[in-house]
């Protein structure tokens, strides 16, 4: 397509229908594979609820036990099929990413290329960071407290593998978005938008509705989780603001090298 940036609707179609049977073709290969991978797979996917996992090790976490179960007939090869798809995609993403960015391209001029790209490296980075970090450590902290969590020595906990496959899903696609702060900030000040003085000016703002979103996506509700939920994200705010006033700084010097 960048060889003919002069094609009609009808092609542009035709180009956008070819592309996207080879994201299908490639991600249902890459989802085919992580489907035969089913040992290693779902070693990867339960390492978190064991209390050898290298989070609680170096917390020096007591030892627990944490045990799933099924309930459904066909549960186990839903669970199967979701987790394979969930990898396949997330696998094939630099390819699906990468074709995407050829579609668009020709449309582009110089400056917004170079920009597009690093907007969607820096978007697609964060948000692979902000899945590690949900896996390495909210997650595992989430699991254990619910996991082992009881309100009588009578009642025992039955957690469902499906139970388990929603929530590690769920709370991984929330924390690849909430790493994306930085680079929505970064976009914003390159707008215009957003400046670092009210982000400074509006910190105990910030703090408070951090506290709240963590305290939403937290599924359990001791103050330990909710504070390795906030700090993150926390973090991520303060690191925007530099992030902004470095933007911002940029924008003056090339706006009096204009000049």
């Amino acid at each position: 397509m960048a060889e003919n940036d002069d094609l009609s609707f009808w092609e542009h179609l035709d180009v956008l229908r070819s592309l996207i049977f080879k994201i299908i073709i490639v991600g249902g290969l890459c989802a085919l594979l992580a489907f035969c991978c089913k040992d290693l797979l779902f070693k990867v996917i339960l390492a978190p609820k064991d209390c050898d996992f290298i989070t609680y090790q170096i917390l020096k976490v007591e030892p627990f036990r944490i045990d799933l179960i099924n309930t459904g007939l066909t549960e186990q090869f839903l669970v199967h099929m979701k987790a394979a798809l969930f990898f396949g995609i997330l696998c094939a993403s630099p390819y699906i990413i990468y074709q995407l960015y050829k579609f668009i391209a020709p449309a582009l001029y110089d400056s917004e290329r170079k920009y597009s790209m690093r907007i969607i490296g820096s978007a697609y980075g964060m948000f692979f960071v902000g899945v590690l970090v949900n896996y390495f450590l909210i997650f595992p902290l989430t699991v254990r407290f619910l996991g082992t969590y009881s309100v009588s020595s009578n009642v025992r906990n039955m957690l469902t593998i499906q139970s388990y496959m929603d929530t590690l899903l769920m709370m991984s696609l929330v924390f690849g978005l909430v790493f994306e702060i930085p680079v929505i900030s970064w976009l914003l000040a390159l707008m215009g938008v957003l400046k670092h003085a009210w982000m400074k000016r509006y910190r105990r703002h910030a703090f408070v509705v951090i506290v709240i979103i963590a305290a939403v996506i937290t599924p359990t509700s001791d103050v330990f989780t909710l504070f390795i939920v906030t700090l993150p994200i926390w973090l991520l705010y303060e690191f925007s603001i530099l992030i902004v006033k470095a933007t911002e700084h940029q924008k003056r010097e090339k706006t009096s090298l204009e000049m």
